[in-house]
């Protein structure tokens, strides 16, 4: 088996499409959140504060005097970006946050017993049987015969009434 052979079986496997696929649609999710936060969110956030523009507050410590974190930066100037980390951190918390809401609805479908999973006793042989079973796939017995007796004397019911309102 060549290399190339090897790595496209194991490329079409199911995992690592799946794995590409949520990689491609994480990195939309990402760019998604950056403009919300950036362009929906801070400038809100900014203007109750007082007209504040996140992404261009900074702590200048090279000791000039620039009127934006561009034109220090274009001066080469040190400068902490504390504004653009709150921002970032904004980020993380937006993209945590929907990462935990997957998981949650990924753990509550794992915990959701399945109908197949559900067992019965049969009344006969005393196996295990799926839920939905009628007949006990060891000795053959109809499971549901209690119900069925019942629904008859439902039924014979009905019609003595019946006989006995003419």
């Amino acid at each position: 088996m060549s290399f190339f052979q090897g790595f496209k079986e194991f490329a079409i496997r199911g995992n690592v499409v799946d794995m590409g696929i949520g990689i491609i649609i994480g990195a939309a999710f990402g760019n998604i959140v950056t403009s919300f936060v950036s362009d929906v969110l801070m400038p809100p956030i900014g203007l109750l504060l007082g007209k504040v523009n996140f992404s261009s507050l900074y702590i200048n410590l090279s000791g000039g005097n620039y009127a934006s974190l561009k034109e220090a930066q274009e001066a080469g100037a040190a400068t902490i970006n504390y504004g653009l980390f709150i921002e970032t951190v904004i980020h993380f918390i937006i993209i945590a946050f929907a990462a935990y809401l997957v998981i949650l609805q990924m753990v509550k479908l794992r915990k959701a017993p399945m109908e197949s999973t559900k067992v019965k006793n049969c009344p006969y042989c005393f196996s295990d049987i799926p839920s939905r079973a009628v007949r006990c796939p060891k000795c053959t017995s109809d499971v549901n015969v209690e119900e069925k007796v019942q629904q008859r004397r439902e039924d014979m019911l009905v019609r003595i009434n019946a006989k006995n309102a003419k």
